[in-house]
């Protein structure tokens, strides 16, 4: 399968610690992508630095691994104004970051046509309309349940969007 104009060639993922929602959103979204035969550069980041350079949450490993997902190799890290010009389009996990990138981007001096689209990453979810991932690093294992099941369909509503374009 070709990817289609409107499929992006790099998407990053992020939430506020990288270590939580936009991992799992990463492997979850390299894998379906794959599936889907879509070649797309997959990565993911925080807004704060509170966990850069640490693994991801071992119990977002936990959970990642119990759907088939290995998340225990990726390394936390703080987006940066590079990740807004070497990706096309960053997906925020919840309207809070979604508002700190834009505002990063905000503050870079650049046309607006060379830097990445900003979106919810449950944007094109019917399921999730729009809707945060809920943060479950203060929660318990069924919040972690609950991120993965909301990643795995807001991930397939994106690939969805692209094949229809």
């Amino acid at each position: 399968m070709l990817m289609k104009a409107c499929t992006p060639s790099s998407v990053l993922l992020v939430c506020l610690g990288n270590i939580c929602r936009s991992p799992t959103a990463e492997e979850v979204f390299r894998q379906q992508a794959a599936i889907a035969g879509l070649s797309i550069k997959v990565d993911s980041a925080g807004t704060s630095d509170w966990h850069v350079g640490s693994a991801p949450d071992t119990r977002s490993q936990r959970h990642a691994k119990s759907h088939g997902y290995k998340i225990n190799k990726l390394v936390a890290r703080q987006v940066s104004a590079n990740d807004f010009r070497d990706f096309d389009l960053i997906l925020a996990m919840d309207s809070q970051n979604l508002a700190d990138l834009q505002a990063i981007k905000d503050g870079i001096i650049e046309s607006e046509d060379n830097l990445a689209t900003l979106a919810l990453f449950s944007e094109e979810d019917p399921t999730y309309c729009g809707s945060d991932v809920p943060d479950p690093y203060k929660c318990d294992n069924d919040d972690f349940e609950e991120v993965i099941e909301r990643i795995e369909s807001s991930a397939q509503a994106w690939i969805e969007s692209w094949k229809a374009c």
